[in-house]
């Protein structure tokens, strides 16, 4: 799908959506597309008309505390932002900063799991997967001045 960040490939298995590739990223060879739904979803979130997703996500092959981030990640609303070190404490080890930065830029699921509201302690973007300029386009678009 066509979206304001670049051209997006999702795939899915029968448990839910199962990647997020950006532009240039290849997609697993084996992975069918997405259902219609997970489009139209994402469709409906770059028209501002949309700010929690509802479609299955399929995290399997994420190690344990990756998911635990990933799904910590999934509680940050539309329109603000946390930072890795408050993540890191909110899974149980505010040592593993750098930890938490590996699986957000890992997450199989950008836009679904809300990687993209993650920022570093002083306040910088940090990276993402996408481009930082991505990141600063999807923030802007959830009124985040960035």
């Amino acid at each position: 799908m066509d979206s304001p960040i670049g051209a997006l490939r999702l795939a899915a298995t029968a448990r839910g959506v199962s990647r997020v590739c950006f532009e240039g990223e290849p997609l697993p060879i084996d992975a069918p597309p997405a259902a219609p739904l997970a489009t139209q979803e994402l469709a409906e979130y770059f028209a501002g008309t949309r700010r929690e997703f509802t479609v299955p996500l399929d995290l399997r092959g994420v190690t344990a505390f990756r998911e635990a981030v990933l799904r910590e990640l999934m509680t940050v609303p539309y329109g603000e932002t946390t930072t890795y070190a408050e993540l890191a404490r909110a899974v149980g080890n505010p040592r593993a900063v750098r930890a938490v930065g590996s699986a957000c830029a890992t997450n199989p699921l950008p836009l679904f799991i809300p990687c993209h509201r993650v920022l570093r302690s002083d306040g910088q973007l940090g990276g993402y997967r996408g481009g930082v300029e991505a990141k600063r386009v999807l923030l802007r678009m959830e009124g985040i001045d960035v």
